[in-house]
């Protein structure tokens, strides 16, 4: 199984905001069995993120994670790209909207804005592709969107990081499965990276387990990160390679 993720946003390719969203992403990913086979950033505009969108599909993935552009301004396109790039048209969700409704509503009862009533911008988040359903978001406003698309399964997230978090774990991850792979990371004591190079290939070889390894300078240790499927496994592999000369300490 193989998964792509899409963060939309100027301020990520300016630099103004540094994109954690698709590292928690890819790690919750993983997590469930998913191999991450590529993460794309593209700015606020329409036509660019429906090109991007079109070329994704046309890899297939089983599932592809958008984040970012859901909000009420301007230069939040995402579910209208979207929408562009599967040739179908945006509809006004009734669901979405008292959602949106109620939470103002909530903001104005709590003093933190003048007004709840719905104006034009507000009611552009209650808008999602034909055929899609909505994901709740218990800590925003705007909604998320899931539909499925010639097999890939679509996912329409917030770029706020902690609207992003809860949706992700309260309304994607539940319809991914459970965890499937589990993680675990070591230093190994060892000069450097060419000369641990054919243990992980032999390591990888006789166990189901992935292996990412990371220099952590020259001279004392290489980062390492083992997924697999349970303790056990893991477990094997890293006494395998202490078998063969590797000393490891927990952490990085």
């Amino acid at each position: 199984m193989f998964a792509e993720i899409l963060t939309i946003g100027d301020e990520l390719l300016s630099g103004n905001t540094v994109d954690s969203n698709s590292s928690f992403i890819a790690q919750k990913l993983t997590e469930r069995g998913y191999w991450v086979r590529r993460k794309t950033t593209v700015g606020d505009n329409i036509e660019d993120i429906a090109e991007v969108i079109e070329e994704i599909l046309e890899r297939r993935p089983e599932v592809l994670i958008i984040s970012g552009g859901l909000g009420p301004t301007h230069d939040d396109v995402t579910v209208m790209a979207v929408a562009k790039a599967l040739g179908k048209k945006l509809i006004l969700s009734e669901e979405a909207l008292k959602r949106i409704e109620r939470f103002y509503i909530e903001l104005y009862e709590k003093g933190l804005i003048d007004d709840p009533s719905l104006n034009e911008a507000r009611k552009k988040m209650a808008y999602i592709p034909e055929g899609a359903e909505i994901l709740r978001n218990a800590v925003g406003a705007a909604p998320g969107v899931y539909l499925v698309e010639r097999g890939v399964r679509i996912f329409i997230l917030p770029g706020m990081p902690r609207e992003m978090k809860a949706m992700l774990e309260n309304e994607v991850l539940p319809r991914l499965g459970e965890k499937k792979f589990i993680q675990k990371k070591l230093l190994a004591e060892i000069t450097d990276e060419s000369k641990l190079a054919p243990l992980l290939i032999e390591t990888l070889k006789r166990f189901n387990v992935r292996i990412h390894s990371s220099p952590k300078g020259f001279g004392r240790y290489i980062g390492i990160i083992l997924f697999g499927e349970n303790e056990e496994v893991i477990e094997k592999a890293k006494r395998f390679m202490e078998k063969k000369g590797i000393r490891f300490e927990e952490g990085w």
